[in-house]
């Protein structure tokens, strides 16, 4: 079932497109907290977002950059303003189709399936994990957080799924070695010390500190930042 996200300031009108879209099938959301258009998409994951331009705090464009930053997760604009301005803004900002208020919500569906189609046809969904506001991006292998972008090699990414899939827990030390080393040569534990500071180094550089917070004896676990 593919998500999609509704970014829109008039309730009717995100009430009406939510309910003609959960008749095709799809898993809808809304968002709740214009200041936080991001916070929203990395909770709900979804794999479209239907994106108003006119919205408070901060336009659609700007939102959309900022997704932009951390996803490429197909956008569609729908909004009242359909001059060229708007459309060439929308196309350069990332999106994806633009659809003029007022629109059938059929013609809608039928945008909607063709963009689904589309992007996911011929290669698998992206996957997105979210704590905090950060955002993991699975087939990206990157960290996303306050419009920033870590990317991260082989080892550090997957130190940071095993643990954002674990969120609220604590991981142990041999869960992490498994995940980095499934095979069956000896790895010392003193590696894992290794690859974990040198992942908590690039972390501070980036302006993320406390993210993993240790458990003597037992593990790693994430942090309240």
């Amino acid at each position: 079932m593919y998500k999609i996200l509704i970014v829109e300031d008039d309730h009717t009108i995100a009430g009406e497109i939510g309910r003609h879209l959960g008749k095709w099938g799809y898993e809808v959301g809304t968002v709740t907290d214009f200041s936080n258009v991001l916070g929203d998409f990395g909770r709900f994951m979804p794999q479209l977002v239907l994106m108003d331009i006119g919205l408070p705090f901060y336009n659609g464009y700007y939102w959309c950059g900022e997704i932009r930053k951390v996803s490429q997760v197909p956008i569609i604009f729908i909004s009242s303003a359909s001059d060229n301005m708007n459309v060439v803004m929308a196309v350069n900002m990332g999106g994806d189709d633009f659809i003029t208020k007022p629109f059938d919500l059929e013609v809608l569906a039928a945008k909607v399936q063709a963009v689904l189609r589309r992007t996911y046809a011929f290669h698998n969904q992206a996957v997105l994990l979210e704590y905090k506001g950060m955002i993991l991006n699975v087939s990206e292998m990157s960290l996303g957080f306050q419009g920033g972008k870590t990317e991260l090699s082989k080892n550090e990414f997957r130190i940071l799924q095993v643990l954002f899939e674990h969120a609220g827990e604590t991981v142990a030390r041999d869960t992490i070695i498994k995940k980095l080393w499934d095979d069956e040569c000896f790895v010392d534990d003193n590696t894992l010390t290794v690859n974990m500071n040198r992942l908590r180094k690039k972390l501070e550089s980036e302006g993320i500190e406390n993210l993993i917070v240790t458990k003597k004896g037992i593990g790693y676990q994430l942090g309240g930042l």
